[in-house]
């Protein structure tokens, strides 16, 4: 069995918990396809420190305790119901399991493999966990990234605009003077070398200044609307010949709506560190 199909199976035996849970607290008896009951007997009989045992094998009260935890991170009240439905998927999964070990996949090679990726990754999460509990992201660090992220954008304007990208000078000058002449720019476009836009006219959508080499941006945030540049614009990527069709304003959203994602872009830098402090540190061969 994958470890995708276990992970699979795992889920589909805890997928109705929340939903037994907050089922109605009725004196009728349970459905046929609810086995809440059974579990409940079988808990009954187990002593202090465990809930319930399979074929002699004992299931321990703390890892109904760990899915009722998840359970209650998720809104799902702690009562009988909840309890027994975690007991029931746990008692599920140990029936499964038993007769997997019989078959004796927990000898495969492949399998010892998952097990320690497993284990690695458990450690890890539990690491990353605690080291963040020790060192919070606050509210001034979301503040001064939220700062940097607006600045970045290069204002609060957005443009519209075509180009058209030729590889030498000389080329775009041509071009220019054909504009001149009354030549249409979208039907020009279609020499450009920018694949992505030249069967579009040269159409380059709506972007911030930010989205464009400098050289590019200066020559377009300058254009008047419907205007092109009378002198060809020397990037990186050869020479272009840019038109302005529109502008207008965007609103940036707020600190409180991006807030969420503030917190995991700097986590995110904040890992990255750590890994490169803790590589820093060891000693790979």
């Amino acid at each position: 069995m994958s470890l995708r199909l276990a992970s699979t199976l795992i889920v589909s035996l805890f997928a109705t918990t929340a939903a037994w849970a907050q089922a109605d607290k009725s004196d009728a008896a349970p459905a046929p396809s609810a086995p809440a009951k059974p579990a409940a007997k079988e808990s009954a009989k187990a002593p202090a420190g465990k809930v319930a045992s399979v074929n002699g094998k004992s299931i321990p009260k703390s890892r109904v305790d760990f899915f009722l935890k998840q359970q209650a991170a998720q809104g799902v009240p702690d009562n009988d119901q909840t309890r027994r439905a975690i007991l029931d998927n746990l008692i599920s999964q140990e029936v499964v399991a038993q007769e997997a070990e019989k078959k004796g996949y927990a000898r495969g090679a492949d399998f010892r493999t998952q097990m320690d990726l497993t284990r690695q990754r458990l450690l890890i999460q539990a690491y990353m966990q605690d080291h963040f509990k020790q060192h919070p992201i606050k509210d001034d660090q979301m503040r001064a990234e939220y700062d940097k992220v607006k600045a970045s954008r290069g204002g609060d304007k957005e443009y519209k605009a075509r180009h058209i990208l030729v590889d030498k000078e000389s080329e775009a000058k041509d071009i220019i003077a054909q504009l001149k002449k009354g030549a249409k720019f979208e039907d020009l476009a279609k020499q450009s070398k920018d694949t992505g836009s030249k069967d579009r006219g040269g159409d380059l959508d709506w972007n911030t200044p930010s989205t464009f080499v400098k050289p590019f941006a200066d020559a377009m945030t300058k254009l008047e609307k419907g205007k092109y540049t009378e002198t060809p614009v020397q990037s990186p990527f050869g020479w272009h010949v840019i038109q302005l069709e529109d502008v207008r304003q965007v609103s940036f959203p707020s600190f409180e709506e991006v807030k969420p994602q503030l917190m995991t872009r700097l986590q995110e830098q904040e890992v990255q560190k750590l890994v490169q402090s803790l590589r820093s540190k060891a000693k790979i061969e």
